[in-house]
């Protein structure tokens, strides 16, 4: 009503009555809903777009310049692909090369603390690792081609 008041001034009477009240109305709630935060469905409060864009100086410089990524999206997104084709593939070697793959090359375990950890000779440690990084050589070979 207070909007109404103060626009009696700009009514043209060529405009029909109810068009005009209807036109304040929806201005008043849009200012509303712009001036107050939002509640989205599931009670998640809704962030003003700016907040997340960047700040400037007056000199026109970003106040915390935007810095490159390390890496592209497609990049990491093939990175985190091979990681889960490697990580399958090592799960498919017999447990006895596996074991002795992870103690070797992921722990970075020394051939000694291995074999002393499962109870056999330095020889057979290595002997395991060099067959189970060849057999997961020929599990990935297929993948990296």
């Amino acid at each position: 009503m207070v909007s109404v008041f103060r626009s009696i001034g700009s009514f043209e009477a060529t405009s029909s009555l109810s068009t005009w009240l209807h036109r304040i109305v929806v201005n008043a709630s849009l200012m509303k809903l712009r001036t107050k935060k939002r509640r989205l469905a599931g009670g998640v409060v809704e962030i003003d777009i700016d907040e997340y864009l960047p700040r400037f100086l007056e000199d026109g410089h970003q106040v915390e310049p935007s810095q490159p990524w390390p890496e592209s999206p497609e990049t990491q997104l093939e990175r985190d692909e091979l990681r889960t084709l490697v990580r399958e593939s090592i799960d498919k070697l017999p447990e006895t090369h596996r074991v002795v793959l992870h103690l070797r090359d992921i722990e970075e375990l020394s051939t000694e603390e291995t074999a002393e950890i499962l109870d056999i000779t330095p020889n057979a440690v290595k002997i395991r690792l060099h067959r189970a990084r060849q057999a997961l050589r020929t599990l990935l070979d297929e993948h990296m081609r």
